[in-house]
């Protein structure tokens, strides 16, 4: 008898791998939005293949993916991603890009300050706008829509003040400047594996810090965070924080690998941010989403916006159908909620 009580609680295959509730659970995980996603990616590449006569798996279409993965929508959905999971929105993301790349280069080209520190400076200044995000938000209690909405205006204009005009860093004779954003490693563009590394740091972070996990509590359940003693308002400004450092990141990055800066760079940037989140199967409510799921959002996009291109599709109607995805993913995210509450 007791032999058989303890093979009944040994773990088995069986029960290492169960669907409950039209979910599927591994090792008491779902993973039933993982894999759907990871279908979903695989389903697009093989449908992409033919109707590109070929050309989806050649190796410069798969660079090409690569490339623009790093900021449209890749950095920005993981900074995105953070915001959300308080609750919050930013849309001042594609801004920040624009200035950021436009510090840069003029930091390079006008102040004659050294690359690496030009680069710096770029990113410092995403980072000094998300501070400034995080703190309006958490510290006056308004609502983060209005707050960045407000942001992306005034760092738009900021930006033409500072440049009104694009900077070309080829033609003021500063290759090193677009060193970063064209090398390569091991066949993989340096500004993805600089993105991969983002990702792995983000997942690691939510995942197994306490300043993380309290990130995700707080867009669960603001009031019970605050009575266990943890500081709502540090970690919604470190969200906001860690937003401004990825669009600065991103800006940098996309400065280096074009050349030619515009002030206007950046912009609707933050919907393709959003779009990735939502898809990944992220809560605008906050509370919920994954570095994964968020990262499958991003190759999701990728993607069909390389398919569109490469078909010859009007940018319009891109994002008509980018639009009618949105909706689609989040009216199918709302029943997939409802069903198993």
């Amino acid at each position: 008898m007791n032999e058989q009580n303890h093979e009944e609680m040994t773990p088995s295959s069986t029960q290492f791998i169960t669907v409950r509730r039209g979910r599927l659970m591994v090792a008491g995980k779902d993973i039933t939005m993982p894999l759907i996603l990871s279908i979903v990616v695989i389903a697009l590449a093989l449908i992409a293949n033919p109707l590109t006569g070929g050309v989806f798996f050649t190796s410069n279409n798969l660079t090409n993916i690569l490339r623009q993965m790093t900021t449209v929508p890749g950095l920005l959905a993981l900074g995105m991603l953070f915001v959300i999971l308080t609750g919050g929105i930013d849309l001042s993301v594609g801004s920040v890009v624009g200035f950021s790349a436009i510090v840069a280069a003029s930091a390079t080209v006008h102040w004659e300050l050294p690359v690496w520190l030009a680069f710096l400076l770029g990113i410092s200044t995403g980072a000094f706008w998300g501070l400034i995000n995080g703190f309006i938000v958490a510290r006056f209690k308004l609502a983060p829509f209005v707050v960045t909405l407000a942001m992306m205006t005034f760092i738009r204009g900021l930006t033409y003040v500072i440049s009104e005009q694009s900077i070309n860093t080829g033609s003021f004779g500063f290759p090193e400047f677009s060193a970063l954003g064209s090398a390569m490693l091991f066949g993989i563009p340096v500004p993805t594996l600089i993105m991969v590394a983002f990702f792995i740091t983000g997942a690691v972070f939510l995942n197994l810090t306490p300043l993380g996990r309290s990130t995700i509590a707080i867009g669960g359940n603001r009031e019970t965070v605050r009575l266990a003693g943890i500081s709502v308002t540090k970690g919604i400004i470190t969200a906001y924080v860690i937003s401004g450092i990825c669009s600065g990141v991103g800006g940098v990055l996309l400065a280096s690998r074009l050349g030619n800066i515009q002030p206007s760079l950046g912009g609707s940037f933050e919907l393709d941010a959003i779009a990735a989140c939502v898809i990944g199967g992220a809560s605008l409510a906050g509370g919920k989403g994954t570095v994964q799921g968020t990262v499958m959002g991003v190759l999701i996009l990728a993607i069909m916006n390389n398919l569109l291109s490469l078909r010859n599709v009007d940018a319009y109607w891109q994002w008509v159908l980018k639009g009618v995805i949105i909706i689609a993913v989040v009216m199918i995210h709302s029943a997939s909620s409802k069903r198993h509450a």
